[in-house]
């Protein structure tokens, strides 16, 4: 019978959370490659330092709390293995053991957490569910490798759960609803340094996700040395995709103007060189360069689509207001590519600046936008049929 015992996952305090902060910009510049940047020393310590080192709302870390209970108790009770043990084979394991948890790992009754009575699950999870907590998992792993924890990070090589979805891709954003979205953001008012360079972060994220068509964890993944010139005008942003292969995305000049503004908020040059480690997203809260999370950057970007979302009800435009609402970051993605899919930029550059595998998946942003084609066939359809005489 495996033990539900209590793991403490409560964040650090902010002063502990500094210190690391700090020690990792020492470790980038005396160029200690190997050194840990984290005082962890157990596996439940580094989750509490990960699920601190995020901007996260109350309700992210009790969700986050959740995952990683659930994976640290795997860890313990069924795989028996350390982080520094993990294998991908165990990663797939766990993937699968969260389809369908044992009946000793589930009660139908939500006990507290120091109840003998409680399980970490109360049924099966849908693929959904699986996704998301493996996105935990997957996003602890690789601050683990970030910090020098773990020296190589098995999650890599872990594909995510596939959830169900249409072949036809509509979570995106029009133009229109992107610049709501810009305009919301560069109008928030900033009264201190830390909203300042906040106002700053997320308006460069919204810029670089809805031009670059990245993934969210490539961008949080990235290095400010990642975006560069080689002296001809053109800028690039380096990124490291799916299966560890390297892509580098055209930067246009909206994004270079607010990366450089994003920078000098945090009192930084307007440019970096290539070998500059710094992270490219940075904690606005931290008085030392720190990364933030995947999760407190698409929380970030969240929050800016509702405020937008009213602005744009307010001016009448009541489609974007309602794309808005529902959005997130990887809308952006699909924005960017359903775009220029309309617009005629050809497939196979599209599919090389995704990073797909298969140009099908490209093809599936490849369609007009529904006011476009229902006004089309009405047009057409009405040179069809007869006009009605009757009366």
């Amino acid at each position: 019978m495996p033990h539900f015992l209590p793991i403490d996952l409560d964040p650090p305090p902010e002063d502990t959370l500094e210190r690391t902060a700090a020690s990792a910009r020492g470790g980038v510049f005396r160029g200690i490659a190997d050194e840990p940047v984290t005082d962890a020393q157990t596996d439940a310590e580094l989750a509490r330092e990960y699920i601190g080192h995020g901007e996260l709302s109350p309700k992210s870390i009790a969700n986050t709390q959740k995952e990683l209970y659930r994976f640290l108790t795997w860890c313990r009770e069924e795989a028996r293995k350390t982080f520094h043990q993990l294998n991908v084979a165990d990663l797939n394991a766990y993937k699968e053991f969260i389809r369908n948890p044992p009946p000793e790992w589930v009660s139908a009754t939500k006990w507290p957490r120091n109840d003998p009575r409680y399980r970490p699950f109360s049924g099966p999870l849908s693929d959904a569910s699986r996704r998301q907590a493996m996105i935990a998992v997957k996003g602890l792993l690789n601050y683990a490798e970030q910090t020098g924890y773990l020296r190589r990070n098995p999650a890599r090589l872990v594909r995510n759960v596939r959830a169900p979805h249409a072949s036809r891709i509509t979570r995106y954003l029009t133009p229109e609803a992107i610049a709501h979205a810009i305009d919301t953001v560069g109008a928030r008012s900033a009264d201190t340094p830390a909203a300042i360079r906040q106002r700053e972060r997320d308006r460069f994220l919204l810029i670089a996700f809805a031009q670059t068509g990245a993934r969210l964890s490539e961008i949080v993944s990235a290095n400010m040395g990642a975006v560069y010139s080689e002296g001809d005008g053109r800028w690039w942003l380096d990124v490291m995709g799916k299966g560890a292969k390297p892509r580098r995305l055209p930067v246009p000049p909206a994004m270079l103007a607010a990366y450089r503004a994003y920078r000098g908020a945090f009192n930084l040059p307007p440019e970096a060189n290539r070998t500059d480690r710094t992270p490219l997203v940075l904690s606005s809260r931290s008085k030392e360069p720190a990364r933030i999370t995947d999760e407190a950057a698409s929380e970030a970007l969240k929050a800016v689509f509702l405020a937008a979302a009213g602005n744009a009800a307010a001016k009448g435009d009541g489609d974007s207001a309602a794309a808005l609402r529902q959005a997130s970051t990887h809308w952006l993605r699909h924005s960017m590519l359903t775009n220029h899919a309309n617009s005629g930029v050809q497939l196979k550059t599209l599919q090389d600046t995704a990073g797909h595998a298969n140009i099908a998946t490209t093809a599936a942003y490849l369609h007009k936008r529904d006011h476009e084609r229902h006004d089309e066939i009405l047009g057409s359809g009405s040179r069809l049929v007869p006009p009605d005489k009757s009366g």
